[in-house]
């Protein structure tokens, strides 16, 4: 799984230590850390683009982000498609999770999930808070939810 820098620099080692690499630097220089992981999706005719984001936030001095692009040509419906982004973030989380913990450092999982119903992708709102709760995760969904809704959905536009 390749990862990259937002400036477009390749990740050379596992993302699982790149990001034990980055909580150390970060604790070193002083910064409380909070991680939020969010993946969105694009569907470009016959191919979707995902992106899933690993978004540190230093309190008060801004953030920076670590994203995985991905693309697919297997058909979705919009809920197959809502819930495979959550899928990708739970994966992430899970595999940052004790890390996290051990530096005690806040996760939550983002939803690019509307919590008004009158947009499509709110068929998808009460499985994936149930999966993402459910793994004992903090779950945001819009308009909370920034790092897909934003930072995520930067990089598949």
């Amino acid at each position: 799984m390749t990862w990259r820098k937002f400036s477009g620099e390749i990740l050379q080692t596992p993302i699982i230590e790149e990001v034990e690499k980055t909580i150390e630097r970060e604790t070193l220089l002083g910064n409380k850390l909070k991680v939020c992981i969010g993946t969105d999706s694009q569907v470009k005719g016959s191919v979707t683009d995902f992106a899933t984001v690993i978004v540190f936030l230093r309190e008060q001095r801004g953030g920076f982000m670590y994203i995985h692009q991905e693309r697919t040509s297997q058909k979705m419906s919009i809920k197959e498609r809502m819930l495979s982004e959550v899928q990708k973030s739970i994966d992430i989380a899970y595999k940052l999770c004790d890390l996290l913990d051990l530096y005690e450092v806040d996760l939550e999982v983002h939803a690019d999930i509307n919590t008004n119903p009158m947009f499509k992708s709110n068929q998808a709102l009460h499985e994936a808070m149930g999966y993402i709760l459910s793994m004992g995760f903090v779950f945001k969904a819009k308009p909370e939810a920034f790092a897909s809704s934003y930072c995520a959905n930067k990089m598949v536009q």
